[in-house]
């Protein structure tokens, strides 16, 4: 195993281990501690920790070594933690999370780029309609999804918010993990027909309608997903 695939595979095993509250909060570490655990160098543990204390999710003292924070102090929003969390026993809990998330900030973001969009991104947009339809009539689950990612993050952007663009990468995240939604017949000819609603009011300019349709798309996913 090369020292970058090392480096990554121990950190996911730490990151895992504070999510799924094997290290729980409050535990205090040692560099020769990590180092025992996961059998790593001395350089690799402190990189990890380094990448750790970095999303808040440890502190590291002089004198009373690293200590793992509660869940409230962590970057709740970076990728890695959001990954973490859906491979671990809170998964149920991030999907709510995160679907919850997107019903707030999703529909403005559908209005607001009926508003500010560039003829570009409005193209973009329909192109990667345009691909969840192609790819989902051809049975092409990987291509649909990379579409689909697509489609959300143009209209984050589109947006002209860039905080609403910064959570492009988590809601990929939520989309990479059930993109059935827990349904057999993925992709869903209903779900396409719902983005395609999207598209095509952000593209002629109806704010209200590229809102409400929004919505439709996201209440879907959270039904769906058995959110209630």
């Amino acid at each position: 195993m090369s020292a970058s695939t090392l480096h990554w595979a121990v950190l996911d095993a730490l990151g895992s281990d504070i999510v799924s509250g094997d290290l729980p909060a409050g535990s205090v570490l040692t560099l020769e501690n990590l180092q025992q655990r996961y059998s790593v160098s001395r350089g690799v543990a402190r990189e990890c920790m380094r990448i750790l204390e970095s999303l808040r999710m440890v502190t590291s003292q002089r004198r009373t070594g690293i200590s793992i924070s509660p869940e409230r102090l962590w970057n709740v929003y970076d990728a890695r933690v959001i990954r973490w969390r859906l491979d671990s026993k809170h998964r149920a809990d991030q999907l709510r999370a995160l679907t919850e998330l997107r019903l707030g900030i999703e529909p403005i973001a559908a209005h607001l780029a009926t508003l500010r969009a560039t003829a570009d991104q409005r193209e973009a947009l329909r192109a990667a309609a345009e691909d969840m339809r192609r790819y989902g009539s051809a049975h092409r689950p990987v291509r649909y999804l990379a579409a689909d990612i697509d489609f959300h993050r143009i209209i984050l952007e589109a947006s002209g918010n860039a905080m609403y663009a910064a959570l492009a990468d988590p809601i990929a995240e939520v989309l990479k993990e059930s993109p059935s939604h827990g349904r057999s017949d993925y992709p869903v000819p209903e779900t396409i027909g719902y983005h395609e609603a999207v598209m095509e009011a952000i593209c002629t300019g109806d704010a209200g309608v590229a809102e409400r349709a929004m919505v439709t798309l996201l209440s879907d996913v959270r039904g769906a997903l058995k959110l209630e």
